[in-house]
């Protein structure tokens, strides 16, 4: 009888089983374990097995030798004697072999020795006395040098040598950001007859190695060293001829963020004895950044990577072109920017020098005293002394062809300010690059603009989106389980003008995070391609963090994509090349002063009618604007990166059509 749970008591029959000698006691659903049946054991195999026991006791390996030699003497008599036998292997006059005795096999295991072919036995015992001594003591010396050889090889195998390169770019610390730093080095490099990159950091050398064969190919003449050591030990850091390096490049390599990288800092200081070395650290903490580079005497330029990323996101997010246009300036590839002084100049003003190149566009300049100063107020007067910044193919090209007079001495009105529409944005997937994100967004954004962020439960609570606050923004949020059909209503319920999709980069790992992205993508476009979202089509903006993963992300057809380690990554090696440049990133990158923009080119001059660029630029100066791109449209099919043409010369006629945009550096003043 078994009593329920209710009160209810049930009453079950116990049928004999006929199987009783086959139940299962207490050994669940597979029942009673079946004894293993010992299987018979080959003679061969005992062997084996008895001399795989025996070989790690002491003296058995010498004694299996001498047995192998006895039974190799007797094989090679054996195979003597048949060979005698076969005449048509002898010559004529051969005499026959004598008939088998014990003095056959001595012979024998003789010759193999080298030793014991004496006339007496004496003599015969005195030479294997000494042959196994001599074989001992040639084998202890053999084995010494050999382990003192591996030994050798095993610490340059480990890195541990001394660098003995001068001028050459020192990395200190292992990150995912070493493989596009040291491509874009190669690319600045790639006119330098010797360029020299050594990585210094607690990996094995055989591992970073590896590494960049297999993510870093292609880096034509750069030679790049490793070493192993810890790069926060001023110990281990004389290792690496710190002194004699052109630039230290400090990287943000493990979670304890900020204290390595000034730790390392500190380590660089107490082994340096060059005034002049300029190291570029990757910091988070604004804080730490300002105090080290005041610690330092400017010595230490700090290179923030999640304000760049958060801004280089928002800028993506608001008009298309803008990631292409900050990648090809920060990058070696294509433009880039220079300094270039024209004392002709001098008493002229920052719109006549707007003018006065043709194969160059000044985006700023560089006051006598040294300070940077992007898109200076067009009225401004030239002094002696003064460099300008100008964005060009090469530095050759930055070349003063004089005031343009025609266009120059033109009166242009200021275009008539658009009142902005209100956008509404999503934001599927959150961390702290999120808040970054919305953070400079929110300066842009016109008022009653709106915000909904879609996050996955499992990897953000609730409760750290109920209290989020962005200026003037109206924000909004849901909390989703990861169903698409919750994401999909969530993108459903209102038309969105751009979505940005981020990656759980705190809570899961990047691959992870990166195939969240990925199929998130995948899910909008569908989406989008399903109902339009709207009449107006909705921009699709996405965050990788893994470089590894961008031409993955691509095949979604993402209108722009933010590859998060690549951008840190051209921003230091860019300033370790020229450190002039940091003030003017630091002007670019941050929330407040200069910051690029794409107007649309109908905000300057008429559809449909051909203008010259130089014009452009006078009418864009006449609104306080230092233009130096444009992007077209029609050119544009695939995704936002294409379709920009960098720096155009003056006297190229644009014939503005519907979408086309002028890019220029405006100011938030």
């Amino acid at each position: 009888f078994f009593v329920l749970g209710n009160g209810f008591t049930t009453k079950i029959a116990i049928m004999p089983n006929k199987d009783a000698e086959t139940r299962s006691y207490g050994q669940g659903a597979q029942g009673e374990i079946t004894p293993q049946q010992r299987s018979k054991v080959s003679t061969w195999t005992k062997i084996r097995y008895n001399f795989d026991n025996s070989i790690a006791r002491s003296g058995a390996f010498v004694l299996y030798m001498f047995i192998a030699l006895i039974v190799l003497s007797i094989l090679v008599v054996i195979i003597k004697y048949a060979l005698y036998a076969l005449p048509f292997l002898l010559l004529p006059e051969t005499a026959p072999l004598a008939p088998w005795t014990f003095e056959t096999f001595w012979s024998s295991f003789a010759g193999l020795t080298g030793r014991g072919t004496e006339a007496n036995w004496a003599d015969r015992l005195v030479g294997l006395l000494n042959w196994a001594i001599t074989i001992t003591v040639a084998g202890s010396v053999t084995g010494f040098i050999v382990g003192a050889i591996n030994r050798a090889f095993t610490r340059l195998r480990k890195g541990k040598s001394p660098v003995i390169d001068n001028g050459h770019t020192l990395i200190l610390g292992w990150s995912n950001r070493v493989f596009p730093i040291l491509k874009e080095l190669a690319v600045a490099n790639s006119n330098v007859r010797k360029a020299t990159v050594v990585i210094f950091s607690t990996h094995e050398r055989e591992f970073m190695e590896d590494e960049i064969e297999s993510r870093a190919e292609g880096l034509g003449k750069l030679k790049v060293i490793t070493r192993t050591g810890d790069p926060t030990n001023p110990l281990d850091l004389k290792r690496a001829n710190l002194s004699n390096a052109k630039s230290v490049i400090i990287l943000d390599a493990d979670s304890a963020g900020d204290a390595t990288v000034v730790s390392t800092v500190l380590a660089v200081k107490a082994v340096n004895t060059n005034p002049n070395l300029m190291m570029v650290a990757e910091l988070d903490d604004p804080h730490t950044a300002e105090a080290l580079h005041t610690a330092t005497n400017g010595k230490v330029i700090a290179i923030r990577s999640h304000d760049v990323i958060a801004r280089v996101t928002a800028q993506a997010s608001r008009q298309p072109g803008l990631a292409a246009v900050t990648l090809d300036l920060i990058d070696f590839d294509g433009d880039e920017i220079y300094f270039h002084e024209v004392p002709a100049l001098t008493g002229k003003t920052y719109r006549d020098a707007l003018l006065a190149f043709n194969t160059a566009s000044v985006i700023g300049i560089v006051h006598p005293d040294g300070t940077p100063e992007l898109n200076p107020a067009a009225k401004t007067v030239l002094k002696a002394g003064t460099k300008f910044i100008a964005v060009a193919e090469d530095d050759d090209k930055v070349v003063y062809t004089g005031v343009a007079e025609a266009i120059a001495n033109k009166k242009y009105k200021a275009p008539d300010a658009v009142k902005p529409k209100a956008e509404h944005l999503l934001v599927i997937g959150w961390s702290s690059m999120g808040r970054s994100v919305l953070n400079e967004l929110s300066g842009y954004l016109p008022t009653g603009s709106t915000v909904h962020i879609v996050a996955q439960s499992k990897f953000v609570a609730a409760s750290e989106l109920e209290s989020l606050k962005f200026g003037k923004l109206k924000v909004s949020f849901s909390s989703v389980s990861g169903d698409i059909d919750e994401l999909i209503a969530a993108a459903s319920a209102k038309h969105y003008d751009e979505v940005i999709v981020l990656g759980y980069r705190e809570a899961i790992s990047e691959s992870e995070a990166d195939a969240q992205t990925m199929l998130t993508m995948l899910q909008m476009n569908q989406l989008f391609e399903t109902d339009g979202n709207g009449v107006e089509p909705t921009r699709l903006v996405a965050e990788i963090l893994d470089s590894r993963k961008a031409e993955l992300a691509r095949v979604a057809a993402v209108d722009d994509l933010v590859v998060s380690d690549n951008l840190a990554a051209l921003l230091i090696a860019q300033v370790s090349e020229n450190p002039a440049l940091a003030p003017v990133f630091d002007d670019l990158f941050d929330a407040d002063g200069a910051f690029i923009s794409v107007r649309p080119a109908s905000f300057y001059a008429a559809k449909g009618k051909p203008v010259a660029w130089g014009e452009l630029v006078a009418l864009a100066a006449a609104n306080g604007e230092s233009a130096f791109a444009y992007r077209v449209a029609a050119e544009s099919s695939l995704d936002a990166s294409t379709g920009v043409r960098m720096n155009p010369s003056k006297t190229d006629e644009f014939t503005p059509a519907s979408g086309d945009g002028v890019v220029v550096i405006g100011m938030n003043r």
